[in-house]
């Protein structure tokens, strides 16, 4: 579908159609006559998927713009109590990843959206968290994934991190994805496939895609659990400076999940408690904030546990190096005694009795070696050696 049907044409400061009432599609003449005004046409590629979701059925549409008029015509036909905020309904779902400004801003328009909240969601490496702006809300969720890497460099990247975020209104979902991580595609047509699910409207969505990043959430938690204790097992076998490295890579790796998860907790417990949630989905937000609270205790503890394995490793890497110094000064000591007794009787005076005697040379090497017999004897009891 061409770019021009999906988003009509704007301007970052004036809409091309603003002094004409309705928006319509643009053509590709009119593409290319705005384009001649410098009016900005916004990029398709970022487009993941929308679709209207009307009696607990996709329905395709023309244009973003039409589908939310099908949703909201179908809404006012139904005989619904519309004091309730965030009440299922018909409701639209648009899927973007790393869209561009004019893009999202062409949205803004189209779904009323805050420009503070749009303004995070163009921009990345937002801090988890959860607003409201008038109707609507907008979620900030941190994503993380094990990635594969090379256990012998340290260097390599364990853990990779996106941000999805979301608006959601009594009749829209929009989700932002940054980053290659957590795809929806799956929470999607999970949805897609069950009627009972798309019947709880966007608030459903929600709670879909944040079951779904918290899952995530544990999954990592326990491969990450898994490779300390791996690393755990090899500290007092055999450590050199390259297993140090890798446990302190784990331990920023570590860190860096922490900032991902625990700023979710406060926003996450909250969201239960605020209008736009209709009553009987609060207990699955709830079942999502005591996952993570898991989560956070796991992290926690898997940080204190690397704490730990790289305090001990520390301390066996230098008790192997105090050990290696132990057995050189053993050796050293063992060396010098004769090194001594020969350094005297080559010193070539003349009044030296030794170096006339006949027994001299073989009881002067035969006390060298009990010498060094002795001293091999009390290194090793003391256990230099």
């Amino acid at each position: 579908m061409r770019s021009s049907m999906l988003f009509p044409k704007i301007s970052r400061h004036h809409r091309a159609a603003a002094t004409h009432g309705r928006r319509k599609p643009v053509t590709s003449s009119a593409a290319e006559r705005a384009a001649a005004v410098g009016v900005c046409v916004p990029p398709s590629d970022s487009l993941v998927e929308y679709a209207a979701y009307l009696g607990g059925a996709k329905v395709t549409a023309r244009t973003i713009e039409d589908a939310l008029g099908l949703v909201r015509e179908h809404n006012a036909g139904e005989a619904r109590d519309r004091n309730a905020p965030g009440q299922a309904g018909a409701f639209v779902w648009v899927g973007l990843h790393e869209p561009a400004a004019p893009e999202v801003e062409w949205l803004a328009e189209v779904f009323g959206l805050h420009p503070l909240a749009v303004e995070d969601a163009v921009k990345a490496h937002q801090r988890p968290k959860v607003e409201r702006y008038g109707d609507s809300l907008f979620v900030v969720l941190k994503t993380v994934s094990f990635m594969e890497h090379d256990k012998d460099n340290p260097n390599d990247e364990i853990i990779g991190t996106g941000e999805i975020m979301l608006f959601v209104g009594p009749d829209f979902v929009i989700t932002v994805r940054h980053g290659q991580h957590s795809p929806l595609t799956r929470v999607r047509r999970r949805f897609e496939d069950d009627p009972r699910l798309l019947s709880r409207g966007p608030t459903g969505v929600l709670h879909a895609v944040a079951d779904h990043v918290v899952d995530e959430y544990l999954s990592v938690a326990d491969r990450m659990q898994e490779a300390l204790e791996e690393v755990e097992a090899t500290v007092f076998a055999d450590v050199s400076s390259r297993d140090i490295g890798r446990i302190y890579h784990l331990k920023r790796e570590m860190i860096e999940m922490k900032r991902a998860v625990t700023p979710l907790v406060t926003p996450l417990g909250a969201l239960p408690q605020r209008r736009m949630i209709p009553p009987e989905m609060r207990d699955y937000f709830r079942d999502v904030g005591d996952h993570l609270s898991r989560v956070c205790e796991q992290v926690e503890s898997s940080n204190e546990l690397c704490n730990s394995v790289l305090q001990a490793a520390l301390a066996r890497s230098n008790a192997l190096a105090n050990e290696d110094m132990r057995k050189i000064s053993s050796w050293v000591a063992i060396m010098a005694a004769p090194t001594m007794v020969a350094g005297v009787y080559g010193m070539n005076f003349d009044f030296m009795p030794e170096t006339k005697w006949v027994f001299g040379y073989p009881v002067i090497v035969g006390g060298m070696l009990v010498i060094c017999a002795l001293l091999y004897r009390s290194f090793r009891r003391n256990g230099w050696l």
